[in-house]
């Protein structure tokens, strides 16, 4: 526990007079007309025609105007609500001054509109208590809820507008754990951010802040200031680095080691913008899910706010392939100008935030110790397995960095390939030499298109997979070190300011654009006739300059050295042929490759004989040091 001493804060929430509640009534979904930062449009929260002022819980307005709340956060998803809780009915509630009129607008699953309830409010010249209820049973397949407020000759102001529904007991104790890793300052902020809104944090119990890093965030004054605001909510631990997984995972290891009754725990990324709101709507749709599910928020992107990443996801473990948006999904979509109205299910959710009850956790076992990558999709389709649903909730979001603008020739990618194969071993009929003959293509195109260091992480990710369960003993800790020494030695992985390319003037480098993408049933003797010339040297020797999009392996493998744009968009990456490097590492690839043909069957009943133990508590409190 972080000993807050004499600092101290001061929180500005927008909370609503609780007060005057009926008993039983819980707040699951606050109206807001503003975001947390002016970088966020307004739009995504209220949409307004006329003369309107409009704060974060409150909005002013003026004669014949208007304010819609069909929008990404405004909307109240009510197919979810039907589908997943033991609610049946909703109401808007919400303080008013003058005189308007208040709707109440459902839509269906095709988008359609119907009102279902209206209140016209007199002027009184004194602020009154309105409520409007709807019913949550005509959604199953899809719709939403949300309310319309308008003027006519008069003005009319709205604060503290809410859904409410009635719900039986007190809620369930909640946590919310941040894990994070030399990003000091981005942690600090998202820990204010939900520490400066009181309402956010109101049914939670405990706040963990797990430091992995060297650059500490307790060293920041912005930390110890929200430490003076939290109190004894806020447990600061530090331990060495055992990656997202290890961090999260402590999150759990210490709510579940409180005992007592079932908790939420609500992962929140370091390095999110956040939405305190999405602690609000997690918890308390966690609370009245039928069965106890997990939770989770939707990721919008940070470079562009307005867009969603996808509304949900599922994997092809078979191929290992992650982030695939389900049928009628939205998928990197404006969502000022698209909403989610068919009903979708998920595989699982990733953990930029997320909430994960802890009596499933008490079931069917902790997070494995895999490190980064692929531990939230792990832990979501063992979950499935164990009949808990995985529920992404729309409405309920951050903003984390935009997955387009990472550079797939990174680290992470070894994690990413390793644990993939390692969640399909535990998951599904692990097909060795199909996948041995996917990955020997990927292979194949990363030497003629001149990325050694990621022949070599393929490689190595093959390999280590093949060592077994027993390569998990760490938590991951010596296989992220050795990635990136390993990787180092490989010149193209190096990020160069484009300006100062050793050995190259700007002049040097001309755009060179890509020609179409080879036909599907030509891409093999297309890749053969690029490993030919690449093996002869049959290419121009001159350097070339290659955008971030036009970096396909059959345009790349043309030429002998290439400098192309990172994905980042910060710098270039310079590929330069290399026929003995190719050579060595395409020996050690197909070894390797064969061995996983051969050692799959064997190799995935190692993995699952070891579940039981990678997962439990005895094993988190060794890595722990407990």
């Amino acid at each position: 526990m972080v000993d807050p001493g004499a600092v101290t804060g001061v929180a500005t929430g927008t909370a609503a007079p609780a007060a005057r509640r009926p008993e039983g009534e819980r707040t699951v979904q606050r109206v807001l007309f503003t975001g947390p930062t002016a970088l966020v449009s307004d739009n995504m929260y209220a949409t307004a025609k006329g003369s309107v002022t409009r704060t974060r819980a409150a909005a002013h307005l003026g004669r014949h105007s208007s304010v819609d709340t069909n929008t990404y956060f405004g909307r109240f998803p009510a197919s979810y609500w039907q589908r997943w809780t033991t609610v049946t009915e909703v109401r808007f509630v919400a303080d008013v001054t003058g005189a308007g009129t208040i709707e109440l607008v459902a839509t269906d699953a095709k988008g359609r509109k119907r009102t279902v309830a209206t209140e016209r409010v007199a002027d009184s010249g004194a602020p009154r208590r309105v409520a409007l209820t709807a019913k949550v049973d005509r959604f199953l397949d899809g719709g939403a809820l949300f309310a319309r407020l308008s003027t006519g000759g008069g003005e009319l102001d709205v604060e503290h507008a809410e859904w409410t529904v009635q719900a039986a007991g007190a809620p369930r104790p909640a946590a919310v754990v941040i894990c994070t890793f030399n990003r000091a300052d981005d942690c600090a902020n998202t820990l204010a951010a939900m520490a400066d809104d009181p309402s956010a944090l109101a049914d939670v119990d405990a706040v963990y802040v797990v430091d992995q890093g060297t650059d500490q965030v307790q060293t920041r004054d912005e930390f110890q200031r929200v430490a003076g605001v939290l109190g004894d909510k806020l447990t600061y631990i530090t331990q060495p680095n055992l990656g997202g997984a290890g961090g999260f995972t402590r999150g759990l290891y210490e709510v579940q080691g409180a005992g007592g009754d079932p908790a939420n725990v609500i992962f929140m990324d370091d390095d999110v913008l956040c939405e305190p709101e999405a602690v609000i709507r997690l918890n308390a749709f966690a609370n009245l899910t039928v069965e106890p599910a997990i939770i989770g928020a939707q990721m919008l992107y940070l470079l562009h706010p307005d867009r969603v990443h996808v509304g949900a996801e599922v994997a092809d473990l078979q191929r290992l392939e992650a982030g695939l948006k389900v049928k009628d999904a939205l998928g990197d979509v404006n969502v000022l100008k698209k909403q989610q109205d068919i009903r979708v299910d998920a595989g699982y959710n990733g953990w930029w935030s997320c909430l994960i009850p802890s009596d499933i956790v008490a079931k069917m076992g902790y997070p494995l110790p895999l490190f980064f990558q692929w531990d939230d999709i792990e832990f979501g389709y063992r979950a499935r397995a164990n009949g808990f649903a995985t529920v992404t909730l729309p409405g309920a979001a951050v903003w984390h960095a935009d997955f387009s603008w990472k550079d797939w020739d990174d680290w992470h990618r070894y994690f990413n390939l390793r644990n993939a194969m390692i969640t399909a071993a535990l998951h599904v009929d692990l097909d060795g030499k199909k996948l041995a003959k996917q990955l020997r293509t990927d292979l194949f195109r990363y030497l003629v298109s001149m990325q050694y260091g990621m022949a070599y992480t393929l490689i190595k990710a093959v390999e280590d997979f093949l060592k077994g369960p027993e390569y998990l003993a760490d938590g991951g800790m010596e296989a992220a070190g050795a990635i990136r020494r390993d990787r180092a030695d490989y010149g193209e992985t190096i990020r160069h300011n484009a300006n100062n390319v050793p050995g190259l003037c700007p002049a040097d480098m001309f755009i060179t654009p890509a020609g179409p993408n080879p036909q599907k049933s030509l891409e093999w003797a297309v890749l053969v006739k690029r490993a030919i010339n690449q093996w002869f040297g049959r290419l121009p020797a001159h350097p070339v300059a290659i955008s971030a999009d036009d970096a396909h392996w059959w345009h790349v493998s043309l030429f002998s050295h290439a400098v192309v744009t990172d994905r980042s968009q910060e710098g270039v990456r310079v590929r330069k042929r290399d026929k003995r490097r190719a050579v060595a590492l395409l020996q050690r690839g197909l070894k390797a490759l064969r061995a996983l043909r051969e050692q799959a069957p064997a190799v995935q009943d190692r993995y699952r004989a070891a579940m039981p133990q990678l997962t439990s508590r005895e094993n988190w409190a060794r890595l722990y040091g407990k």
